[in-house]
C-alpha cells in the first residue's frame, strides 16, 4: 500500500505540472480553456480515515490563531475586489500578506480549471481527494464558474475506510489495477468486496443497505455511479 504522503504528493505534483505546461505564468482566468498537455491521471490513493469529501486541506488559520481583521485587509498596491475580500474574510493570518493567501486561492481555482477542461473525473477527485488546497472555498467564492466540479465533488467521498455509508452504486475515480474495495456488516462480518480476478476499466461498488463500514485501497476516490 502506498503510503499518504507519496500519493497526496505524485497527485500534487501531476496537478502542478498540469498549470505549469498548460498556461505558466498566467492569472485571473477561469474559464478552464486549455490547448497543451493531455489527460492529469490521478495517481492511485493509500488508505485514509475517514469520510470527509471534498473540501480539502485548507489554508485557513484555526479558530484559536489570531487573524486580520477585514478593516486591513489591504494589498501592498492596488486594491481587492469585494469577492476578493469576502474570500479574504477570516483567513489570513496576522504578520502575513493576504496578497499571498488570495493567491492560493487563485491557483487552486487555476488547478480545477484546467484539470477539468482535460478531465472532469480526475478535478472531482483531486477536490475529493484534498489535492487542490482549499478547492471547496476557492470555487465558491472565487471561481464559481467551476461550481459543477465542486457539486461532484461533494456527492463523493475519498479513499479509505467510510462508515455507516449510504447505500448505493459508486464508481472509483482511477483506473489504477490495485484499486480494491470491501463491504462490511454488523460484527465485520464481510457482505461484499471486489473487484473480481481479471477486472478491466473502471472499478464499481455496490455497497447494501445497513452496511456499517466501506473501505478501499488505491482507488482515489469515490462518486455516485
Amino acid at each position: 500500500m502506498r503510503p499518504l504522503h507519496r500519493r497526496a504528493a505524485a497527485a500534487a505534483a501531476a496537478l502542478a505540472a498540469l498549470v505549469s505546461v498548460s498556461a505558466c505564468g498566467s492569472s485571473g482566468s477561469h474559464d478552464g480553456k486549455d490547448t497543451a498537455g493531455g489527460p492529469y491521471t490521478p495517481a492511485p490513493a493509500a488508505s485514509s480515515q475517514g469520510p470527509q469529501a471534498g473540501a480539502g486541506p485548507s489554508p485557513s488559520p484555526s479558530v484559536k490563531e489570531p487573524v486580520l481583521p477585514d478593516s486591513r485587509l489591504t494589498p501592498v498596491t492596488g486594491s481587492f475586489s469585494k469577492k476578493d475580500k469576502k474570500y479574504l474574510s477570516g483567513r489570513v493570518p496576522q504578520n502575513m500578506d493576504p496578497s499571498a493567501v488570495l493567491q492560493t486561492g487563485q491557483e487552486s481555482c487555476q488547478r480545477v480549471a484546467r484539470t477539468a477542461a482535460h478531465d472532469k473525473d480526475a478535478a472531482v477527485g483531486a477536490v475529493i481527494a484534498g489535492d487542490i488546497p482549499d478547492a471547496k472555498a476557492a470555487i465558491t467564492l472565487l471561481c464559481p464558474d467551476q461550481k459543477p466540479v465542486l457539486d461532484a465533488a461533494d456527492a463523493g467521498f475519498p479513499d479509505g475506510t467510510r462508515k455507516n455509508p449510504r447505500a448505493g452504486t459508486y464508481r472509483a475515480l482511477t483506473a489504477a489495477a490495485d484499486c480494491t474495495w470491501r463491504v462490511t456488516g454488523s460484527g465485520g462480518k464481510l457482505l461484499a468486496s471486489g473487484p473480481g480476478t481479471g477486472a478491466k476499466g473502471k472499478v464499481r461498488a455496490r455497497i447494501p443497505a445497513g452496511a456499517a463500514e466501506f473501505t478501499s485501497s488505491g482507488c482515489y476516490a469515490w462518486v455516485p455511479a
